[in-house]
């Protein structure tokens, strides 16, 4: 089944192309700020759908619609993607030394405006102590930003991470393992809907 991926995160691409999914990119441009008084899980249920109903407005009847939102959190903070280098350090100081939840909604959607099937998926991931010279040294590499918690586990911050509960590939951005179970599930439906 070849489907639409509603992001232009180079991450979750890799993902899919290296499980090999058959898809296209089609990036969706949403508000992605909470709303108040919303649940960390509510909010990223939210935007995958969001993200995945914008793109399938503007594609071919039937097609098969991705969306996906990531974030993180720590004591309640949701932490998004860092706007300047000082919130980077900001995040990476929460980080060190505890452990966080990466939360990432994920939403099919057949166009032009079925919701399909949708999930949400939770990784635990615990830090080490972080020295204020790594945490500067890792900011001035560039790679936290762009990235909710100002980290990319499959980089340099690969050396920071001592314990990982739940999916790995969550954590770099896109659950694959809930993706392919919630595609499964959709083309189960449609094929029973086509017999009748």
């Amino acid at each position: 089944m070849r489907v639409i991926l509603a992001s232009g995160s180079p991450r979750r691409q890799e993902i899919l192309r290296n499980a090999g999914f058959d898809f296209d990119v089609r990036p969706s441009s949403v508000n992605e700020d909470p709303l108040p008084g919303e649940s960390p899980e509510a909010m990223v249920a939210r935007l995958a759908q969001e993200k995945a109903l914008a793109t399938a407005a503007a594609v071919p009847r039937g097609s098969i619609v991705l969306g996906a939102d990531t974030t993180v959190l720590v004591d309640g903070e949701m932490l998004a993607k860092p706007i300047d280098a000082a919130d980077a350090a900001r995040m990476l100081r929460l980080l060190s030394g505890r452990t966080h939840s990466v939360l990432t909604g994920v939403c099919i959607v057949e166009a032009p405006d079925r919701v399909a099937a949708s999930g949400c998926e939770r990784t635990e991931v615990r830090f080490r102590e972080l020295s204020d010279a790594e945490i500067r040294d890792y900011v001035a590499s560039g790679e936290p930003f762009d990235k909710a918690g100002a980290y990319a586990i499959q980089g340099r911050a690969s050396r920071f991470v001592t314990r990982i509960e739940g999916c790995y590939f969550n954590i770099v951005g896109l659950p694959v393992a809930l993706v392919d179970r919630l595609l499964s599930s959709l083309d189960e439906d449609r094929n029973s809907r086509a017999r009748g």
